[in-house]
């Protein structure tokens, strides 16, 4: 008799633990994780960020930072919701202000509109008068800290929105100075690893950067300088 309540306590110990293996296992990621770069991409974008694009929540034109500038690059993998991104922002003074659980985003809107952040990126640094980066890539499913309509701006965002129109996003980041936002620009698709992709093509993504620095070289285009541009830049802040 002594024996048999050790032995159930035992069994319950083990079912105990392999219950909460399971809950762990099954429980759904609650926010973006910082991953490595996949493979290969099946989309990429550019954006030149000014202060003369920036537009208030109510839609009204509202210049942020005067002599700012921000140059953001994004690569997808949208079949594993991966996006990989380079930023870079000079000109800003002062510190990040904004409602969002970071204050540099990915927003759904076309030129001219205002309208909600989708993803939010960590913010470029640091924080001072010279250049400020941010790098690396996000896996899905986003958040962005916002409500609306009693959920987060970034709940059941798909990357592949933005591969299906890539004109009705743009990118910001916000300061205290300018919570409108410093700078801001809408996002344009450029090939990446020598593919024109977004119509389902993929590209490997080669050695980091090279690879889409080398589908860059073939555009002639002001969009392919400035993101080829935002990738040298990123290599040098690397080598520092």
């Amino acid at each position: 008799m002594p024996r048999r309540p050790a032995r159930t306590a035992a069994l319950g110990g083990v079912a105990a633990a392999a219950s909460l293996a399971v809950l762990s296992f099954a429980a759904p990621a609650q926010a973006e994780t910082q991953v490595a770069e996949p493979a290969s991409f099946t989309s990429a974008f550019t954006v030149m960020a000014t202060p003369d694009q920036v537009i208030n929540n109510d839609g009204v034109a509202t210049p942020g930072t005067a002599g700012a500038s921000g140059e953001f690059t994004y690569r997808i993998n949208s079949e594993l919701e991966i996006i990989c991104y380079d930023i870079t922002v000079t000109g800003l003074s002062g510190d990040y202000q904004s409602p969002a659980k970071t204050a540099t985003h990915i927003h759904e809107a076309v030129a001219g509109q205002a309208g909600p952040p989708r993803i939010a990126f960590p913010n470029p640094a640091p924080v001072g008068d010279g250049p400020r980066t941010s790098a690396g890539c996000l896996q899905g499913p986003f958040t962005t800290g916002v409500q609306a309509n009693g959920a987060d701006t970034g709940d059941g965002f798909q990357l592949s929105a933005i591969e299906a129109d890539p004109a009705s996003f743009f990118s910001d980041t916000h300061t205290a100075a300018n919570p409108a936002g410093a700078v801001r620009g809408q996002l344009t698709q450029v090939p990446v690893g020598g593919v024109q992709t977004g119509g389902g093509g993929t590209a490997a993504s080669g050695t980091g950067s090279a690879g889409a620095t080398a589908g860059l070289a073939g555009l002639g285009v002001l969009a392919a300088a400035g993101a080829a541009a935002v990738l040298l830049r990123r290599r040098a802040v690397a080598g520092r």
